[in-house]
């Protein structure tokens, strides 16, 4: 079952994000909001582990979170509005926001 799952806390004061790759399925989705934009830095693991992440994931971040952090987006990321992420939300059996 596919599952989109939520993250929004920043990578670099807890373990969520490293928690959540080791989850995620083939026909999983990542989305990024708030501080686990920082997780996009150039040059950090984080962003490292997230651009090495199998094609068949997808990956996704609010633009609005990108922009108010000075963020650029790696390729492989589609960013999204407001209206994305309720799309996306609907397009997944199941949605897991990580608290």
């Amino acid at each position: 079952m596919a599952t989109l799952h939520i993250l929004s806390h920043s990578p670099f004061s807890d373990s969520r994000l490293s928690s959540c790759l080791r989850l995620l399925g083939p026909d999983d989705g990542l989305l990024l909001t708030g501080d686990a934009a920082y997780a996009l830095q150039p040059g950090s693991a984080q962003r490292q582990a997230l651009e090495l992440m199998p094609a068949c994931i997808e990956l996704f971040a609010l633009h609005e979170d990108l922009q108010a952090r000075a963020l650029s987006a790696p390729v492989r990321l589609q960013v999204i509005d407001y209206h994305g992420f309720v799309d996306i939300c609907t397009r997944y059996a199941k949605v897991n926001s990580w608290l």
